[in-house]
C-alpha cells in the first residue's frame, strides 16, 4: 500500500505541473473506486483552477478556485500519470489542462476521490480523528508519552493508529522502531521518556528519507513520472527475515502483530 511517503511524492509530483491551472475537462471511466465518485463532480471540477496541493495523513489534497477540495486516496495500488502514452483499462479518472493530462490508474480500485468544501476539510469524516503529522512540530515525545500513558498494547500496535500519529504506516514503524532501538513489542506505556526522545526524530528521519528516494516500490507503486522509488534498498529491518542485523551481531526475526507482519532485532532493539 502506497504509505505517507509515496503520497508525498505523488502530491510534489503532481504539483510541478497542475498547481495553478484550470481543468478543462474532468472524465470518469466508472461510476466508483472504493465507493462511488460525488454524484455532481465532472460538474463541480470542470473549469475549476487548482489553487494548491498538500497531503493530509495518506491523503492527497487538491484545492481549487471554487472552494472545494478534491480528496484523494491511492489505496492498495493506486497512482497518478501524467501525460500517459496509452490509455490502460484500469485507468478511472482523467483531469485535463491546456498541456496536461492527469490520470488515476487503480487496479484494484480500493482507492477513493471524494469531494468537500475546502473550508469544512477538517470536519470531514477521514480526516476529523487524525492525530498530529509526523512531519509536524505537533508530534513530540510528550505527545506520544500521554497517548502512551498506561496503555498495555505494543508500541508498534498504537504507531499504527491514525488518531495518535496521521499517516504511519507498516513500513516506517518497523523501521523507525529499529533505530530507536525499541521493541515493537513492548507495552507502549512502558516506553522510557528516553526513548521515546528517541523515536520521534527517528520517525522523522526515516520519513524524510523515504520523499528524497521517492518512495518504497512495492508491488504496483511508482511516481506520477513512472520513476520508480528505491527507498526500499535501505530497508534496515523491513521484509528481511533471517538476515543479519545491521546494527549488531543479531539476526532479523519476524513475528505477526495485529494480523500484520513486524521485522525487528530482538538483540539491539530492547
Amino acid at each position: 500500500m502506497p504509505e505517507l511517503p509515496e503520497v508525498e511524492t505523488t502530491v510534489r509530483g503532481l504539483a510541478r505541473f497542475l498547481d495553478g491551472a484550470r481543468i478543462e475537462r474532468v472524465a470518469l471511466a466508472r461510476a466508483d473506486l472504493r465507493r462511488p465518485f460525488p454524484v455532481d463532480f465532472v460538474q463541480r471540477v470542470t473549469g475549476a483552477r487548482v489553487t494548491g496541493l498538500s497531503r493530509r495523513a495518506k491523503y492527497g489534497l487538491i484545492a481549487l478556485d471554487r472552494g472545494d477540495t478534491i480528496i484523494f486516496h491511492l489505496g492498495m495500488s493506486g497512482r497518478w500519470r501524467i501525460d500517459p502514452s496509452e490509455p490502460d483499462k484500469h485507468d478511472h479518472l482523467s483531469l485535463e489542462t491546456a498541456d496536461h493530462s492527469f490520470t488515476l490508474n487503480d487496479p484494484r480500485r480500493f482507492g477513493s476521490v471524494d469531494l468537500v468544501a475546502t473550508d469544512a476539510l477538517d470536519q470531514w469524516p477521514g480526516i476529523a480523528a487524525l492525530g498530529p503529522e509526523p512531519l509536524g512540530d505537533a508530534l513530540t515525545p510528550p505527545h506520544l508519552g500521554a497517548a502512551f500513558a498506561g496503555r498495555r498494547q505494543a508500541i508498534k500496535l498504537l504507531l499504527l493508529d491514525q488518531r495518535i500519529v496521521a499517516g504511519l504506516g507498516n513500513i516506517y514503524v518497523c523501521e523507525a522502531l529499529f533505530m530507536a532501538r525499541i521493541r515493537p513489542t513492548k507495552a507502549a506505556g512502558s516506553v522510557s521518556r528516553v526513548a521515546l526522545a528517541r523515536l520521534v526524530p527517528a520517525i522523522r528521519a526515516v520519513l524524510l528519507q523515504s520523499i528524497e528516494d521517492g518512495g518504497s516500490t512495492l508491488r504496483d507503486y511508482a511516481r506520477p513520472d513512472g520513476e520508480l522509488g528505491y527507498f526500499a534498498s535501505r530497508f534496515a529491518v523491513y521484509d528481511r527475515e533471517d538476515a543479519p542485523c545491521p546494527r549488531c551481531p543479531g539476526t532479523i526475526r519476524r513475528i505477526v502483530q495485529g494480523g500484520r507482519s513486524t521485522w525487528y532485532c530482538p538483540r539491539c532493539q530492547r
